[in-house]
C-alpha cells in the first residue's frame, strides 16, 4: 500500500501546489490591473512597453502570418482537390486565420520574444535590488513596472493580430492566384462572402486575453525571481513556457465560448 499512498500524496501535493500558484498569479494580476485605473499614470512607461510589445514584434508576427497563409492555401488545395472543392480554399484560409491561427501564432511569437524579455528585465531589477530602490523612492513597483506592461499587452496584441489577419489572407491569396490558378476577383469575392464580423471579433478578443497572459507571466516570474543570474534564467524560461501553455489552453476555452451552441 505504501507506493499507492505515496502516489496519492504526490498527486495531492501537486494539485494543492497548482491551486496555490494559480491563486498567487491571479492576485498579482488583479493588483496590476487595479493600478491601471488609479493615478498616478506613467504614460512614458506605457508607451515604451507598447513599442516593445507591438512595434518590435511586428516583423516576426508579419512573417509568420504570411507564410502561414501560404502554407494553409497550399495544403488545403491538396486536400480539397480530392473532393473537387477547390472553391472552398478561400473560406478555409480566411476563417482559419481570423479565428485561430492569427491570434494563436501571434501570441506564441510574442510570448517567445516579449515574455522572455520582460521576465529577464524585471528579474534583473529584482536580484540587483532595483525594485526595492523604487519602493525606497516612494514609487510603487506594481504601478511603474507591471501595470503599464499589462495595459500594453492588452492594446498591442489585438493590433498585431489585425496585421496578421490581413497578411495571412494575403499570403493565401498570393498562392491561390500565382500557383493554383485562381481568378483574383473570384477568390476575393469568396473570401468576403464567408468572412463575418464575429470571426474577426472573436480573434481580437482572444488576442487581448493572450496579450494579458503574456505580459502577466513575464512580469510575475520576473518580479518573483530569486538567486542571481540563475534565478533570472529560470524565471525567463518559466514565463515563456507558462504563457505558451496558457495560450493554447485558453484558446480552446474561448473557442468553446464563441462557437459552441
Amino acid at each position: 500500500m505504501t507506493p499507492l499512498l505515496d502516489l496519492v500524496a504526490a498527486t495531492g501535493r501537486g494539485t494543492l501546489g497548482a491551486c496555490a500558484a494559480t491563486g498567487r498569479v491571479s492576485l498579482f494580476g488583479l493588483r496590476g490591473l487595479s493600478h491601471i485605473l488609479r493615478p498616478p499614470f506613467y504614460g512614458r512607461a506605457f508607451l515604451r512597453a507598447l513599442v516593445e510589445v507591438g512595434y518590435y514584434s511586428l516583423p516576426v508576427v508579419a512573417l509568420t502570418a504570411v507564410f502561414t497563409g501560404m502554407v494553409l492555401a497550399l495544403q488545403s488545395s491538396i486536400g480539397l482537390s480530392r473532393f473537387s472543392a477547390d472553391s472552398a480554399i478561400a473560406s478555409l484560409v480566411v476563417l482559419s486565420i481570423t479565428r485561430e491561427l492569427g491570434p494563436v501564432l501571434a501570441g506564441l511569437m510574442v510570448a517567445g520574444r516579449v515574455g522572455a524579455a520582460m521576465a529577464a528585465e524585471i528579474g534583473t531589477m529584482r536580484v540587483t535590488d532595483q525594485i526595492d530602490a523604487l519602493t525606497t523612492l516612494s514609487t510603487n513597483p506594481m504601478k511603474y513596472l507591471v501595470a503599464p506592461r499589462l495595459l500594453a499587452g492588452l492594446v498591442a496584441l489585438p493590433l498585431l493580430v489585425v496585421v496578421a489577419d490581413i497578411l495571412g489572407v494575403m499570403g493565401g491569396f498570393i498562392i491561390a492566384v500565382a500557383k493554383l490558378g485562381f481568378n483574383p476577383t473570384t477568390y476575393l469575392a469568396n473570401t468576403m462572402q464567408f468572412l463575418e464580423t464575429g470571426d474577426v471579433v472573436s480573434g481580437l478578443v482572444k488576442a487581448a486575453v493572450f496579450g494579458l497572459i503574456i505580459t502577466l507571466m513575464g512580469c510575475y516570474h520576473g518580479y518573483h525571481s530569486r538567486g542571481g543570474a540563475q534565478g533570472v534564467g529560470a524565471a525567463t524560461t518559466s514565463a515563456v513556457v507558462a504563457a505558451s501553455v496558457l495560450i493554447l489552453a485558453l484558446d480552446y476555452v474561448l473557442t468553446e465560448l464563441f462557437f459552441t451552441k
